[in-house]
C-alpha cells in the first residue's frame, strides 16, 4: 500500500485538526483542587493545549497539524518543498490555503510563553497524564524538531523545556515502577513508552531513551503465552499484547524480537481474536467509540511489528508474517470507517490514530 489513502484522507484530516483546535467545549477537565478556590478555567492551567475535549487529545491533534504540514519524520513526502510556499518549507499534504490555517492555529498555540505554563503545570503534577500525554507530547516535539520546515523547527525548540522535563519525570517514574500497567487505556505502559522511545531517541535524550530501553526488557523481556483472546474489554483503544509487541521490537533486535514474539503469541493465526476487528454499536458514547481506535492502533502496530519480522532471518519470522500481513487490511478498513460517524466523541482524537496506522502501512511498501 502506497501513500494515496493519505492523500486522499489529508485535507479531511486537516479540517478535523483545525475544528478541533477552535471547540474549547465541552472540555474534560483532569485537573485536581488543591482547595475551593482552586477552580481555573482549561485555558488558564492550558493555554496551549485546552481544546479538542481534554489535553492529551489536543496534543496528538497539534501532533497530526504538525505532521500534515510536512514534519512526519520518515514520510516519503515529508518536507518536500512546494514552490512558492510562504517561508521557504512546505506541507506535503494540504493545499496553500488549508496550510496557512493549520500554521496560523498551530502557531498560536506553540509559543514559548505558553508552553512555559504547560511546563510548570507538568511539573508540579509529575504524575499527570502518565504516560500517554507524556508520549504524544513527546512525539509532537520529535515530529517538529525532525522537519526540515523552519517554522516547525521553531515549534520545536519552543517545546524543549517540556522535553526536558518529561525527560527527567519519565526516568523517575520508569526507576521506581516496578509493574507495568497492561489493560487497553491510556496509563498503558508499553505504548506509551514505545512512543517516548522513539521520540527520546530522535531528540537526542539519550538518557530518557536508555531509561525507557531498560524498563521494557524489565517489564516485559520474559513475558510467555500472552492470552491474546482474552483481552479485549468494552471500552479499549489499544491491545496490550500488541502495545507490547510494538515495544519490544524496539529494543530487541529483529531475530531476538522474532523469537520473543514466537513464544509471547504462540498458535497465533488470522483468526485469533487478538487481530479481529471489532464494532461500535453507538458513535455518541465517549467509551465505546474507543473500539474504532483499538482497530486502528492494532493496524499500526500490525504493520510495524511485520516490519521488523521482515528483517529477521529466523525460521519462524515469515510464518508470523504471513498472519499478521493476513489479518492487516481488515483492522486497517475497520478503523477508517470510524471516522465516517462525525460524532464529537470520535472526531477529537481518531483522526490521529488514523493518520498514524496508515503511516505505518504505507511504510510497508
Amino acid at each position: 500500500m502506497d501513500n494515496d489513502l493519505r492523500l486522499q484522507a489529508a485535507p479531511d484530516y486537516a479540517a478535523v485538526v483545525l475544528g478541533n483546535l477552535a471547540e474549547p467545549y465541552p472540555h474534560s477537565a483532569h485537573h485536581t483542587q488543591a482547595s475551593a478556590d482552586d477552580r481555573p478555567t482549561p485555558e488558564q492551567v492550558h493555554p496551549a493545549f485546552y481544546t479538542s475535549f481534554d489535553w492529551h487529545s489536543c496534543v496528538h491533534m497539534h501532533w497530526l497539524g504538525a505532521s500534515l504540514l510536512g514534519g512526519t519524520p520518515g514520510s516519503p513526502l515529508g518536507g518536500a518543498a512546494r514552490e512558492g510556499a510562504s517561508d521557504g518549507a512546505a506541507a506535503a499534504w494540504v493545499d496553500s490555503s488549508t496550510e496557512a490555517s493549520l500554521r496560523a492555529a498551530l502557531g498560536s498555540n506553540l509559543t514559548q510563553a505558553k508552553l512555559a505554563v504547560e511546563r510548570d503545570y507538568l511539573v508540579a503534577n509529575p504524575s499527570w497524564e502518565r504516560p500517554y500525554g507524556w508520549a504524544w507530547l513527546m512525539r509532537l516535539a520529535a515530529t517538529c524538531s525532525a522537519s526540515s520546515d523552519p517554522r516547525l523547527c521553531g515549534w520545536g525548540a519552543a517545546l524543549e523545556p517540556l522535553v526536558d522535563a518529561v525527560a527527567e519525570l519519565s526516568v523517575a517514574w520508569m526507576a521506581k515502577a516496578q509493574y507495568p500497567v497492561r489493560h487497553g487505556l491510556h496509563t498503558n505502559a508499553a505504548f506509551g513508552v514505545g512512543y517516548m522511545l522513539d521520540a527520546f531517541r530522535s531528540l537526542g535524550r539519550a538518557d530518557a531513551a536508555a531509561a525507557c530501553e531498560e524498563a521494557a526488557r524489565t517489564w516485559f523481556g520474559n513475558d510467555r503465552g500472552w492470552p491474546g483472546d482474552w483481552e479485549l474489554s468494552g471500552q479499549d483503544f489499544l491491545s496490550a499484547g500488541l502495545s507490547e509487541a510494538d515495544l519490544m521490537r524496539r529494543v530487541l533486535s529483529a531475530d531476538e524480537f522474532s523469537a520473543w514474539f514466537a513464544a509471547f503469541l504462540p498458535g497465533l493465526s488470522a483468526e485469533s481474536r487478538i487481530l479481529q476487528p471489532v464494532s461500535v454499536t453507538d458513535e455518541t458514547d465517549g467509551y465505546l467509540v474507543h473500539l474504532h481506535g483499538l482497530n486502528l492502533t492494532r493496524a499500526g502496530q500490525v504493520a510495524r511489528i511485520i516490519a521488523t519480522l521482515r528483517e529477521s532471518s529466523t525460521s519462524g519470522a515469515c510464518a508470523s508474517a504471513a498472519v499478521l500481513n493476513e489479518a492487516l487490511d481488515p483492522l486497517l478498513k475497520a478503523g477508517l470507517r470510524g471516522m465516517e460517524s462525525g460524532d464529537f466523541m470520535s472526531t477529537h482524537w481518531l483522526a490521529s490514530f488514523a493518520w498514524d496506522a496508515l503511516g505505518s502501512v504505507a511504510a510497508l511498501d
